[in-house]
């Protein structure tokens, strides 16, 4: 690592496989399902009723009565990520200055299950519905709860770039530290459950009837999830001081805009591929020197294929022999948070040594002809990896970590 590396000290994730990263990455390695019958909002009727739903959490375990009236089942979900994070990384403890910690979210939906609460209530009758349901509304929510809660009053940022969300909010922290604004960084990203992205996708007829199969021939459309999924950031500098060695580097991040449709990518991959190339360049890597990528892999007909294409115009021959999985299978896709998720996921299986596997693929698609670790981990000597994250609208944002002992 150079003067100015960017480590990740902590996380901290709960997700339709668990409330801690132990579990998730157990349940991620291990090939187990998180996806499910969804049961917080009533789904007869609608093309898909699964999806990776985060259940039996008491969030009053963590979260004070107060704290969980004001906040939404997103910024619960964030929040109990981030006190996992931060209670590993024990920033308040080693006394780092709080004016040196910045918050930086990814925001989805946010308070949209909620606000649909809300709705309910007022066209039931009600003539006084409960105003604290709106609460939760503003996409800021969670970025000003985790700073309000620990006193960080450092840099404060809240981005929404629909799927790419979190995984740009982990690229600009690393700006951050990297241009001395900050020491230590809380980013990630937060996403719950509505009835709105649900009915939503199905209006699109963008899910999955079955399941979520990214890559596999049958696939038929994503399905969604829901998790906080939080990464603390820290200088190399700092790190040092408190003998803290970290689980890998973020060396380097890349954003495109494909500039092409609302909701579909550019169909030659273009934004895709110069999402990882610009990632490529911003850490100073080659692309031979890409030993594993972690797929945004949502199961959809022209995404997976897509993103197929990007990958082999960047890797050309090598793209064949390159470990690819989606861990979308596994836990849905979490919209607002999935770029949190999967950098996760990413770091784990660079410090594991384990490419997580591509569940519920089963027949090849030509389209999709690369190795996508189908249905069981693989041990891969692995040092750089790639986390993609394409969102609606063309939202490209690539990360780029390695171990920290390469």
């Amino acid at each position: 690592m150079g003067s100015k590396g960017v480590i990740v000290t902590a996380m901290g994730i709960i997700c339709a496989l668990g409330e801690q990263k132990e579990t998730f990455w157990k349940g991620i390695s291990q090939g187990k399902c998180g996806l499910g019958p969804i049961d917080l909002f009533d789904v007869t009727g609608y093309r898909s009723r699964i999806g990776g739903q985060v259940r039996g959490v008491d969030f009053l375990a963590r979260l004070s009565p107060h704290e969980c009236r004001r906040m939404g089942r997103c910024d619960q979900l964030g929040l109990w990520a981030a006190q996992e994070a931060l209670m590993e990384a024990k920033i308040v403890e080693r006394k780092v200055s709080p004016e040196r910690v910045a918050v930086v979210m990814g925001a989805g939906a946010g308070g949209v299950f909620e606000a649909e609460k809300y709705r309910r209530q007022l066209y039931q009758g009600r003539f006084h519905p409960r105003p604290s349901l709106l609460m939760p509304f503003p996409a800021c929510n969670l970025t000003d709860a985790i700073g309000n809660l620990y006193g960080f009053s450092g840099i404060r940022s809240t981005i929404a770039t629909a799927c790419s969300s979190s995984a740009t909010a982990i690229g600009y922290g690393m700006d951050l530290i990297r241009s001395g604004k900050a020491d230590v960084v809380v980013a990630g990203g937060a996403e719950s459950l509505s009835e709105l992205t649900f009915s939503g996708f199905n209006a699109l007829r963008s899910v999955d009837r079955k399941t979520c199969r990214p890559f596999d021939r049958n696939r038929e459309g994503l399905i969604l999830g829901e998790s906080g999924s939080i990464l603390i950031l820290e200088s190399e500098r700092l790190a040092a001081l408190h003998g803290v060695s970290g689980y890998a580097e973020v060396m380097g991040y890349g954003i495109s805009a494909d500039a092409y449709h609302m909701t579909s990518p550019d169909l030659q991959g273009e934004g895709a591929e110069r999402s990882m190339s610009n990632a490529l360049t911003s850490a100073g890597v080659p692309p031979e020197a890409v030993d594993y990528i972690n797929a945004h892999g949502t199961g959809t007909l022209i995404n997976d294929k897509v993103e197929t294409l990007a990958i082999k115009r960047l890797f050309r021959q090598r793209a064949q022999s390159l470990p690819i999985s989606s861990v979308k299978s596994a836990l849905g896709h979490c919209l607002g948070a999935a770029g949190a998720v999967e950098a996760i996921a990413t770091i784990l299986a660079l410090y594991h040594g384990v490419a997580p596997p591509t569940l519920n693929y089963k027949e090849p698609d030509p389209d999709c002809d690369l190795d996508y670790v189908p249905n069981e981990p693989r041990k891969v000597s692995m040092k750089v990896a790639l986390s993609n994250s394409f969102a609606f609208g063309g939202n490209n944002t690539t990360l780029v970590l390695g171990r920290t002992d390469r």
